[in-house]
């Protein structure tokens, strides 16, 4: 991903375990979305978290230290549920187990999908996707998709954002 350029980015727990169905890792999300924000590294538009996987519509501003900032999400975020899992889920963290020399423990798959959102239309679509996504017979996870807790549906459809992150897409294009 480059800087000042809108993506939709999905990222997906490893081996599509549903790890997220537990709400303080959503939240944990979320406060590192905020972090990130207030830190003016990021620009969030969109998202939804889902049991397995998130999907986000976001733009990089600047780098976190040497990182770009979805690299540093991914770390920081893997790094603390791998630490919440030892403390209090030990029988869960050998799904997480890897053979790699930089880590012992992968939360997050290889390689988050990227595509470029480069007009108006492409967003729209996407988080017209990502806003149904709870919605899907697959989920069920709400009736409505402002409904559902984990998106920034209630943004787009009432005005409210109860995590204070989020940038309305019409700012940017």
């Amino acid at each position: 991903m480059n800087f000042d350029e809108v993506y939709f980015w999905t990222d997906t727990i490893k081996d599509w375990k549903h790890l997220l169905k537990q709400d303080k890792y959503k939240e944990l999300i979320i406060s590192s979305w905020q972090e990130l924000v207030n830190r003016g590294q990021i620009v969030v538009y969109a998202y939804v978290i889902m049991p397995n996987h998130l999907h986000v519509v976001w733009e990089m501003k600047e780098y976190n230290g040497k990182e770009m900032p979805h690299a540093s999400f991914n770390k920081y975020t893997g790094h603390l549920i791998v630490k919440d899992l030892q403390n209090n889920h030990p029988q869960v963290l050998p799904y997480f187990r890897v053979e790699e020399k930089e880590r012992k423990y992968r939360v997050w798959q290889r390689d988050p999908l990227a595509v470029l959102m480069d007009n108006r239309q492409k967003v729209e679509q996407k988080i017209n996707y990502i806003h149904l996504n709870p919605l899907h017979q697959r989920w069920n996870l709400a009736q409505r998709p402002e409904a559902y807790r984990w998106s920034s549906a209630k943004f787009y459809e009432k005005g409210e954002d109860d995590d204070r992150f989020l940038t309305h897409y019409q700012e940017r294009f």
